[in-house]
């Protein structure tokens, strides 16, 4: 008996290493944890350690940390149907419906601002803030389109690996899974973000409806990577495209001794 338990006891002791062994390959080459902070709120404990490095390689492959908080202003055109300004240091949002030209200016700290209508310029108190809710919920999705990959540990999120997966049987990728807690309009929403591996940029997303779906509501390439002052920032999302993009710095430093 004895001569048949040794030979099962260590075929048990590799079955039982090889995963381990395979996440310590994976991060052999782990990111600092001050390289990118996680947002207040982010949910670290529930994450994986394997997702949030992919997730610290993004930002790094982006641009990285530095250059994404010197970003002053950030302008686009989402798929010809709205323009955005937003100024990310003091969070004001100005934008244009390409539609009918309503205008709508919000400051997404406090949440004041204006409309500019064309069939009724005079509103009410109660009838501004729900378009200064309106203009958030817009900010909140259109930017998202934009600048996710930015955004894979903000606040309330949690991260998990899911696999390793090729895209058009050609681009080796890891799949990270995002849902979130509490945050935005649709909290009960969950992605698979697709990570090229040996770019580290964001190759595609797929969009759940909710968290416990299988099957996406939609799946995008995210494709036609261009530098804008310092970040890596991604315009083509299969059919439609986000135009008119263009990024300033803020000039934190721009002081001479």
């Amino acid at each position: 008996m004895k001569k048949f338990l040794a030979p099962l006891i260590i075929l048990l002791l590799l079955i039982s290493c090889s995963e381990p062994q395979t996440h310590a390959i994976e991060q052999e080459n782990a990111v600092p944890s001050d390289v990118n902070p996680a947002a207040p709120g982010f949910n670290k404990a529930g994450s994986d350690s394997l997702a949030i490095d992919i997730a610290d390689k993004v930002m790094i492959a982006m641009g990285g940390r530095q250059i994404w908080e010197e970003i002053e202003t950030l302008d686009w055109t989402f798929f010809g149907r709205r323009k955005l300004h937003w100024n990310k240091q003091t969070g004001d949002v100005d934008i244009l419906m390409m539609k009918d030209s309503t205008e709508i200016h919000v400051n997404l700290n406090d949440m004041q601002g204006q409309v500019m209508l064309k069939e009724n310029p005079s509103l009410s108190a109660d009838s501004i803030a729900t378009w200064m809710e309106y203009g958030r919920s817009i900010w909140i999705n259109d930017s998202y389109w934009l600048i996710m990959p930015f955004k894979l540990k903000d606040s309330g999120v949690t991260l998990k690996y899911l696999r390793k997966e090729f895209l058009n049987n050609q681009v080796e990728s890891h799949v990270l899974e995002l849902t979130f807690q509490d945050i935005g309009d649709t909290p009960e929403n969950k992605y698979e973000v697709f990570v090229d591996v040996n770019s580290h940029l964001v190759n595609q997303w797929s969009f759940f409806n909710n968290y416990t779906d299988t099957i996406p509501a939609f799946t995008n390439p995210w494709t036609d990577y261009q530098n804008y002052e310092g970040i890596q920032l991604s315009s083509h999302r299969g059919d439609n495209a986000l135009t008119g993009i263009a990024v300033t710095k803020a000039a934190f430093n721009s002081s001479k001794n």
